[in-house]
């Protein structure tokens, strides 16, 4: 059986929304609706939180995930990238415990409402699929690129993205430009050789796991209410989606 990993990065930072990790949202912890999914997957068979914060550790333990490390404070930072936290992991399980997963599937806690059988989907895709070094939760993209601009030193607009062979892609209809897609972080899953050896959070082969769900995330205290409507919904075994007529942002 491949060894799935579930690592959920915690830091105890948070400006939004200050300790917004272990708030209370619809009756738990945020922290605990990622844990409870990881336990509920029918792939993943190890759960570890990454904090910096001893609070977050706590919750973390007492909702059975492991705490089994501190992770540095320069790795906690507002501008700490993804892949110093997954390194920094990775490369302590592996020199304190000889342990090495297969895959380790990201579970940010500030998007709780998350469907369980998404996350096995997303490993089975990445278990499939050997040559590719990681999946990538995606949704299609409400504005395209293409149709973007960005402005010069000397003050001039200059098309952010050009297509080879056409002179000016940004009239034409968008139907007729090329499909393209934003990372969500509904759910990752990566192979380790992309972090270690690659240098990436998705190394040279990422296959696209797309989701068209409305999304959720917990930055703002206004984002609340339209999160725990979801969960509630989530947890009666009901659709994520607002009522008709209903529409949350993104």
């Amino acid at each position: 059986m491949p060894q799935v990993l579930a690592l959920i990065p915690a830091r105890g930072g948070s400006k939004g929304i200050p300790r917004k990790n272990v708030m209370s949202l619809a009756g738990k912890p945020v922290i605990a609706y990622s844990i409870l999914q990881a336990q509920a997957s029918q792939r993943i068979n190890r759960i570890i939180v990454s904090t910096d914060d001893p609070v977050t550790g706590r919750v973390a333990r007492e909702w059975s995930a492991e705490v089994p490390f501190v992770r540095p404070a320069e790795y906690a930072q507002d501008s700490s990238p993804d892949i110093d936290v997954f390194r920094h992991a990775l490369n302590w399980l592996k020199e304190k415990e000889g342990y090495e997963p297969d895959m380790v599937v990201h579970l940010r806690p500030t998007g709780p409402v998350r469907r369980v059988e998404l996350i096995d989907r997303a490993v089975d895709l990445l278990a499939a699929h050997p040559e590719a070094d990681a999946v990538r939760s995606v949704s299609t993209a409400h504005q395209t690129p293409y149709k973007m601009w960005r402005i010069t030193s000397g003050g001039c607009l200059l098309p952010l993205l050009r297509i080879d062979g056409v002179a000016d892609c940004q009239s034409l209809p968008r139907q007729q430009l090329p499909a393209v897609y934003w990372q969500n972080g509904y759910v990752d899953v990566i192979r380790p050789r992309a972090v270690l050896t690659k240098n990436s959070m998705w190394g040279e082969c990422v296959l696209p796991f797309i989701v068209e769900e409305t999304l959720f995330e917990l930055d703002y205290p206004e984002d609340i209410p339209a999160i725990e409507d979801a969960l509630k919904r989530l947890e009666d075994g009901s659709t994520t989606e607002p009522p008709r007529g209903q529409r949350y942002p993104v």
